[in-house]
C-alpha cells in the first residue's frame, strides 16, 4: 500500500510527547523471531552499527524507495553480506514488515548478524490524524534505529506504515503500551514475530 510522505493539515499532526501522555494498559504479549543482535552466537564477538539510510535507496525487498514513504524502516546487516545480496552491504528496507520478510525469506541461506528497525523511543515522532489512514514519521538516521530484540513491538494499529499494517518498535516498552493504548494493536516482543503474523500484516 503507498502511503505518500506529505500529509494535509499539519495542525492535526501528533507529537512523541502528546501520545506520551497516554495511559499504557496492555499486556504484553509475543511475536515471532528472525534474526537480530548475534554477534557470533557466544556473545563475545559485537554487531555492526546501524547506519543512515539515504532517501534515495530502494528497499531490498520490495524496491519501492524507501525515502518516499512514511513508518518505520529496517536494515539488516549480514556477516557474508554477497550470500543474500549482490553487493557488499547491510540490507535496507522501507518497512518493519519487507525487514521481517526478508529475514524469514533468507533464513536458509544466512541469519543476520543484527537487524534493526527504527525505534520510536529515540526519535520526537509525529503520529498524522490527517490522513486516512493515520501515519507514523520516517527517520532514517543511523541514531533512530535500534536492534530489534531490545525493541518492544506495536502490530496492527490504527496507524500505518509503508506497506500498510505495520510493526512499529519501541526501546522504552512503557511507551509502546502507551502507543497501543492510543491507537489500537497488539503489544508483542521481537521473539514472537513470526513469519505468519508478518504474512498476515502484509494480506490486509
Amino acid at each position: 500500500m503507498d502511503v505518500p510522505t506529505v500529509g494535509p493539515d499539519d495542525d492535526r499532526r501528533i507529537t512523541r510527547r502528546t501520545v506520551l501522555g497516554g495511559v499504557g494498559a496492555a499486556s504484553i504479549a509475543a511475536l515471532a523471531g528472525c534474526s537480530g543482535g548475534g554477534g557470533n552466537g557466544d556473545g563475545s564477538e559485537s554487531v555492526p552499527d546501524p547506519i543512515t539510510i539515504d532517501e534515495g535507496k530502494e528497499c531490498d525487498q520490495c524496491g519501492m524507495i524507501i525515502g518516499n514513504y512514511l513508518g518505520p524502516a529496517g536494515q539488516s546487516h549480514y556477516e557474508d553480506p554477497t550470500a543474500v545480496l549482490e553487493e557488499d552491504r547491510p540490507a535496507q528496507f522501507c518497512s518493519s514488515l519487507c525487514t521481517y520478510t526478508f529475514t524469514f525469506e533468507h533464513e536458509s541461506e544466512s541469519e543476520p548478524q543484527v537487524s534493526y528497525l527504527t525505534d520510536y523511543s529515540t526519535v520526537d515522532y509525529e503520529v498524522d490524524e490527517s490522513s486516512d489512514p493515520a501515519t507514523i514519521s520516517r527517520h532514517l538516521e543511523a541514531e533512530a534505529f535500534g536492534d530489534v530484540t531490545e525493541l518492544t513491538m506495536v502490530a496492527d494499529s490504527d496507524v500505518e506504515g509503508a506497506m500498510g499494517q505495520s510493526i512499529i518498535g519501541f526501546s522504552d516498552a512503557d511507551e509502546a503500551d502507551e502507543f497501543q493504548s492510543e491507537y489500537g494493536g497488539d503489544v508483542y516482543e521481537h521473539d514472537d514475530v513470526s513469519q505468519e503474523l508478518v504474512s498476515s500484516l502484509r494480506a490486509m
